[in-house]
C-alpha cells in the first residue's frame, strides 16, 4: 500500500470521527434543551397556578347598626339638653332675683316682695352692671361657652342647644311667675344672637332669630 492510500485512509477515518461526535453533540444539545424546557414548563407551574375565581369592587358590603352606640349617644345628647335647660333656668332666675335686689325689692317669686338691706342692694347693683357678673353680657356668655362645651363645638348641634335654651328660658318664667325681668329678656336675645353667629361662622344657614 503506498502513503497515499494509508495517508487518504486516515484522512476518511478522522473525518467519520468528527461527523460521529459532531452528531453526538447535536444529540446531547437536543436532549439538554428539551429537558430544560420541560423543567422550566414544571417549574413554572409549581410557582403560579390562576385562580378561577374572581373579585370586583362592586361586590356590596352588608353594614349592621351599632344599637348600643346609637342609643347610648342619643342619651346623652337628651342629658346635655337637660344640662343647659336646667342651667339657663337657674342662671336666669339668679339673674332676675339679682335684678330685684338691685331696685331694692327681693322677689323669689314674683308675687312675694321683701326688702333688702342697703349692703345687698349696692351688691346686686354692681352685679347686674353691664360690666357685672350677672349682667347681660356675661351672664349670655356663660350660656353661650356652656352649650358649646356640651355639644364639642358641633356645629350640627347648634339648634339642638338653641332650643334647649328656649325651654330654659320657658322654665325659668314658669318658677318666676311670669315674664322675668328686663335684664332677663336682654340676655335672651343676646343669646339667640350668639346661636346666630355660631352657625354663620360654621357655614350653616338659619333664619335670624327676632
Amino acid at each position: 500500500m503506498s502513503v497515499n492510500g494509508v495517508t487518504g485512509a486516515a484522512s476518511v477515518y478522522e473525518t467519520y470521527q468528527t461527523s460521529q461526535t459532531d452528531v453526538k453533540t447535536a444529540e446531547q444539545a437536543a436532549e439538554k434543551t428539551t429537558t430544560d424546557a420541560a423543567s422550566k414548563k414544571e417549574d413554572t407551574g409549581a410557582v403560579y397556578e390562576p385562580s378561577k375565581e374572581t373579585t370586583t369592587d362592586s361586590v356590596k358590603k352588608t353594614y349592621t347598626q351599632n344599637s348600643s352606640l346609637v342609643a347610648k349617644m342619643k342619651a346623652d345628647q337628651e342629658e346635655h339638653q337637660k344640662q343647659l335647660q336646667s342651667i339657663v333656668e337657674q342662671m336666669l332666675s339668679k339673674q332676675g332675683q339679682t335684678f330685684n335686689s338691685a331696685n331694692g325689692i327681693w322677689s323669689i317669686l314674683a308675687g312675694g316682695n321683701l326688702e333688702v338691706d342697703e349692703a345687698t342692694k349696692l351688691q346686686a347693683q354692681k352685679d347686674i352692671a353691664e360690666d357685672g357678673y350677672w349682667g347681660v353680657k356675661q351672664t349670655s356668655e356663660r350660656i353661650l361657652d356652656f352649650a358649646n362645651a356640651l355639644t364639642g363645638g358641633d356645629p350640627d348641634k347648634i339648634e339642638e342647644m338653641r332650643d334647649a335654651f328656649k325651654k330654659g328660658y320657658e322654665q325659668a318664667e314658669k318658677t318666676w311667675g311670669g315674664k322675668l325681668p328686663e335684664i332677663s329678656q336682654q340676655t335672651y336675645d343676646a343669646v339667640m344672637s350668639g346661636f346666630d353667629k355660631m352657625a354663620e361662622d360654621a357655614g350653616l344657614t338659619v333664619e335670624k332669630s327676632n
